[in-house]
Parts: C-alpha cells; sequence; structure tokens
C-alpha cells in the first residue's frame, strides 16, 4: 500500500535527525519540515485504518477527530502525544526565532520519532501483509 510505504520511508529519513548538527538553523528546518511531512502521513495513515474497521470518522477528513477516534482502535496509540504533535504541526509556521526550533526538534527527537515508531510497528502488527499490497 503506497500510504504505508510512503509512511515507512519518509520514517527512515526522520530517524536519521539525532545524528546531525542540531545547532545548524537549517538542519532544524528540515528536521521540522520532516517532521511536517511525518505527520501527515501518519494521520492519513491512521485515517485509512479507521475506514478499514469501518470508523464513519474516517470519511470526515479532520486530523483531530480521526486521532481521538484512533485512540479508541490503536493501545499503541499515545492520544495525548499525538494532539501534542497536531498543535506543534499547526504552529510550525510560526517557528521564527531559533530556540523555539531547537525546542521543538529536541520534542520531535525525544518524543514524536519514537511515537511514529509505534504507529508503524503497531500498523505491522494489526494488519501484516495488508500494507506492502497495492490499494484497490
Amino acid at each position: 500500500m503506497k500510504r504505508y510505504e510512503n509512511y515507512a520511508s519518509a520514517l527512515r529519513v526522520l530517524e536519521a535527525a539525532p545524528h546531525q548538527d542540531l545547532d545548524n538553523e537549517f538542519i532544524q528546518g528540515g528536521i521540522i519540515d520532516k517532521f511536517f511531512l511525518q505527520f501527515e502521513f501518519g494521520w492519513k495513515l491512521l485515517k485509512w485504518a479507521l475506514s478499514y474497521e469501518g470508523d464513519p470518522i474516517a470519511a470526515s477528513g479532520s486530523p483531530r477527530d480521526i486521532i481521538k477516534s484512533a485512540y479508541g482502535y490503536f493501545d499503541f496509540l499515545d492520544e495525548s502525544l499525538w494532539l501534542s504533535m497536531l498543535r506543534d504541526r499547526n504552529n510550525t509556521a510560526h517557528v521564527y526565532d531559533g530556540e523555539a526550533a531547537g525546542r521543538l526538534v529536541e520534542t520531535i527527537i525525544k518524543a514524536y520519532i519514537p511515537a511514529f515508531q509505534m504507529l508503524e510497528q503497531g500498523m505491522q502488527a494489526r494488519y501484516g501483509k495488508m500494507l506492502l499490497e497495492p490499494e484497490a
């Protein structure tokens, strides 16, 4: 499934973040941009999963609604952490100073990347080979 493949591929790139020059503003900006993309792939993957499970919320298109509903299905999902990611994703356009960017990068590395990894592992455990099949 292309949606899952995009998620997993983007995660491999984001996982390299801790090994970069985190004091470099250009690198920080790149990590923040990769986080933004990873979050988009993540909530859309959750939307697909909810649709597969037959949850009508999947039709809403709202990331907040998707996250809140997905929490009821997936025990590997930390609702408050994903809602925090949503807030940070919405505020990334307003990160202008280096200190704020540095704090966000630290949060991405310490909290958000592990949450993205948990989603990947949880989806693999629940849907297995289905994730690797072409979408209908």
